[in-house]
């Protein structure tokens, strides 16, 4: 055998100077004969790999030069390379028509089951084996893509990737860094979270982990929603669902402009990014018309005071479906709120929570047979400035027989409600709020009224983590001085007089809504 295989590969030697292996194979001039060479080489069996290595010796001793033999070697590395990738791909190919044998479900139906996987769990399956992975590239499995985790994973491209495989099919897009596990956009604590300088849910800085667990190429940057725009907006003509969480390099140029190309937006969350109220905001009237959903929470609580009244209008205008807004987080005052709550004429969720200038002062006549009277829902949880007699006005309405669609009510706060002279002079527990009395008459409203024990802010006993959330909350406050010492007037109306209300809504303000 050895003379055989020696004789053989002598005949067959090439020059030192010879072409790489590809070309090598190039002298067998028929399938057959490569079939029958291929057939006996790997007829030899296992105990002949001796005999192998010495053949390979005495060609190599044969050899004038280092050069030719170095040559050689590359060349028996290369051929077990090229028989190694043979093999796997012939395994692949019989492991995936296996499958296919097998596998109990039809394609389309197949198709189906793979469509309802999230994102995740899409990849994770897709790279099981090469009959799963050919669905997985289907576009209808990647109408709805979820790329949001609690630590980046993903870049613009992994993103650019997955809205081209999409294509036209493209309905819902989430993408960003969430909070925590356990965070939903619900929930009244914020979802602000950044990667320069936080805390993720381990419990330890992000900072920390980052050489570790991700560099830079794993964050997204202002120019994700790009692929949106490609292929004249293709992508982002039937795009129902956009949610984006805490992009850090997301500006408002950028998101203007993907919202540009969502024409067909019904659904718009936005928590933590460094974009303005108003440009947002004016971005949506103009572009998103059809859209029912808005949920905007800022990155800076109680800074943003961008808002003006003429965006409010154009927005109530540009987007007449709307059912559910949520505002978290910005400075707001009660007429602009009261613009956008009594102009919505199909609204049925509000959530202003952790507003900074609200009173409740647009709660007003707000049941009395105009657009406020069928909400279904209001939110004002950690509204600082939310005074404890506008509640009492309010719930009075609705024991009154107004608000007969509401169902769910949440003044809760953290520290307590406003007094009616000073917004500084808290109530722990209101007196003059008829929770029993609304609990009773009205025991379909789910009411939530949640404030803490006065005596854990008189003896000092607040939670220190709770204390500081609450200085960072407040602008122009120093560690020194109390929390509510800073600023004794609301900054409500505008430059208004801190006394001025609005008990009825001007002829103007009724002909702006109505037109």
């Amino acid at each position: 055998m050895d003379t055989l295989i020696r004789s053989s590969s002598l005949r067959k030697r090439p020059c030192c100077g010879g072409d790489p292996l590809p070309i090598e194979f190039s002298r067998v001039s028929t399938p057959e004969q490569m079939d029958h060479l291929l057939e006996a080489f790997l007829g030899l069996s296992d105990s002949s790999s001796v005999f192998l290595d010495l053949s390979l010796e005495r060609l190599l001793e044969s050899r004038a030069s280092d050069s030719e033999q170095n040559l050689m070697i590359d060349k028996v590395l290369k051929l077990g390379s090229v028989l190694v990738e043979a093999g796997n791909r012939s395994a692949r190919k019989r492991a995936s028509k296996h499958n296919s044998i097998v596998w109990a479900l039809p394609p389309d139906l197949t198709l189906k089951v793979f469509s309802i996987l999230d994102t995740r769990s899409l990849c994770y399956a897709a790279a099981t084996c090469s009959m799963f992975n050919k669905c997985a590239m289907e576009p209808l499995c990647y109408s709805n893509i979820d790329l949001t985790s609690i630590i980046p994973k993903v870049n613009n491209a992994v993103v650019s990737a997955m809205i081209q495989r999409a294509g036209k099919g493209l309905q819902s897009l989430k993408l960003g860094i969430l909070s925590s596990p356990t965070a939903s956009p619900g929930s009244s604590q914020p979802m602000v979270f950044s990667t320069k300088n936080s805390v993720n849910a381990s419990g330890y800085s992000w900072n920390n982990k980052k050489s570790r667990q991700c560099k830079e190429s794993c964050f997204l940057t202002r120019s994700c929603l790009t692929p949106l725009g490609s292929d004249g907006g293709a992508a982002g003509a039937l795009l129902r669902r956009l949610h984006l969480y805490n992009i850090d390099r997301m500006d408002n140029a950028a998101l203007c402009t993907a919202l540009s190309t969502c024409p067909s937006l019904l659904d718009l969350e936005i928590v933590g990014l460094h974009v303005e109220l108003r440009q947002t905001l004016e971005s949506v009237s103009k572009n998103c018309h059809f859209i029912e959903r808005l949920f905007f929470e800022s990155s800076k609580t109680g800074r943003d005071d961008s808002l003006k009244s003429p965006t409010c209008i154009d927005l109530v205008n540009g987007c007449p479906h709307l059912t559910s807004l949520a505002l978290r987080g910005f400075k707001l005052h009660d007429y602009k709120v009261r613009i956008l709550v009594k102009g919505f004429r199909k609204l049925k969720s509000v959530d202003f929570s952790t507003s900074y200038s609200i009173t409740g002062t647009f709660l007003r006549n707000l049941g009395s047979g105009s657009n406020g009277s069928s909400l279904e829902v209001i939110i004002l949880r950690d509204c600082m400035h939310l005074k404890e007699t506008e509640v009492a006005r309010f719930l009075a309405a609705v024991l009154a027989g107004e608000f007969k669609f509401l169902r769910h009510l949440d003044i809760s706060n953290r520290e307590g409600l406003a007094g009616e002279a000073d917004w500084y002079l808290r109530r722990y527990s209101p007196s003059i709020i008829p929770i029993t009395r609304v609990l009773e008459e009205r025991p379909e409203i789910c009411f939530l009224a949640e404030f803490p024990d006065e005596t854990s802010f008189i003896e000092g006993d607040m939670d220190s983590d709770y204390s500081l959330s609450l200085q960072l909350s407040l602008p122009f406050t120093s560690s020194s001085e109390s929390s509510y010492s800073s600023d004794h007037g609301s900054g409500n109306e505008d430059g208004r007089d801190v006394g001025y209300v609005v008990y009825e809504e001007s002829s103007d303000e009724v002909d702006i809504l109505n037109t």
